[in-house]
């Protein structure tokens, strides 16, 4: 009896992993023992079903007509609350959220009622000389990879939202490079200096509307849709994906900036840039992706006109080989 009451004592003071704001997981850029191939151990939803990010084939997406255009509230103007910029080990990430009255939402777009808020905006970029979207389309990758999360408007907080199929809308917007400074990102990437170190924030100077972030309206039009996951643990599988088709530049020297972020270190050492914080693709399994009316599809059957007029050609020659 006193040995299995001093076994239940060791168990109880083993430590228990899980996933946190601490570095108790990892990219592999980052180290390769706490890289995504472990998150499964910190968090068994990240090595189950319905997992993002994906790559979006043209070929196999489907049109749905009841992707309507989104309606943005609170997009176009800039808000008088300050907004907050942190390196949080991972990312750079800026909270927007403030109030509920004041927070951002979107509606429609085949997105379930009532609406989602706005909480939360990061990216993810690769390291200089290769591409850092977590998405592609026809495996063509962006420079970098911005997320805007959102929280369906039902739920009381986050963690309530992460427990529903519905909880979670999260836009993605692909950002290429270009030589060129993007100024509708110039008040993020100043504030990038300031982020010493992993766990830093600071208010943003000035801030801005929001939709100049987006693509263009005629941009927001053409998107594509599937239920996926975080791309992060715990890799819950609450998310409502868009994956808009046009992309939005930024320029070289600011993509430069990201990668000069701080990561996490031991202590004493200058601590390493932050590169390649992206997650490696999922199956898509037996999902459906879909397809805005705006959006672009690629014929899977292009083949098939060229096949049938050598089928009728064989025919003919076997015809006039054989005589009348």
């Amino acid at each position: 009896m006193w040995a299995l009451g001093f076994l239940l004592q060791f168990l109880a003071m083993q430590p228990v992993a899980q996933v946190d704001s601490k570095g108790t997981w990892c990219y592999d850029s980052q180290d390769p023992e706490c890289g995504p191939t472990h998150w499964k151990e910190l968090a068994p939803a990240c090595g189950g079903p319905a997992q993002s990010p994906i790559n979006i084939d043209l070929r196999l997406v489907q049109r749905d007509y009841t992707l309507e255009p989104f309606i943005f509230q609170g997009y176009d103007t800039a808000p008088l609350d300050p907004w907050t910029l942190e390196n949080n080990g991972h990312t750079v990430l800026l909270q927007v959220s403030s109030s509920q009255q004041s927070c951002p939402v979107i509606q429609g777009a085949g997105l379930p009622s009532p609406g989602y808020q706005l909480l939360q905006l990061h990216f993810h970029w690769g390291s200089p000389g290769h591409k850092g979207s977590e998405h592609s389309l026809d495996e063509r990758h962006g420079s970098m990879e911005m997320h805007m999360v959102h929280m369906n408007t039902k739920y009381q907080d986050l963690r309530e939202a992460q427990s529903h199929p519905d909880g979670l809308a999260v836009l993605a917007v692909l950002l290429v490079e270009e030589d060129r400074d993007n100024t509708n990102f110039s008040a993020i990437v100043s504030g990038l200096k300031n982020l010493s170190s992993p766990g830093v924030s600071v208010n943003l100077t000035s801030t801005f509307p929001l939709s100049s972030l987006l693509p263009s309206a005629v941009g927001l039009l053409r998107y594509y849709r599937y239920s996926g996951s975080l791309t992060t643990p715990g890799c819950e599988p609450t998310v409502l994906w868009t994956v808009f088709e046009n992309t939005v530049p930024i320029g070289r020297a600011q993509v430069a900036q990201f990668q000069t972020i701080p990561q996490t270190g031991p202590p004493g050492l200058h601590p390493r840039p932050l590169v390649d914080n992206l997650r490696p693709q999922q199956p898509l399994g037996g999902r459906r992706v879909s397809a805005s009316p705006g959006a672009s599809l690629r014929s899977s059957v292009s083949t098939l006109p060229c096949l049938h007029l050598a089928l009728l050609g064989l025919g003919v020659g076997l015809r006039l080989w054989q005589g009348p």
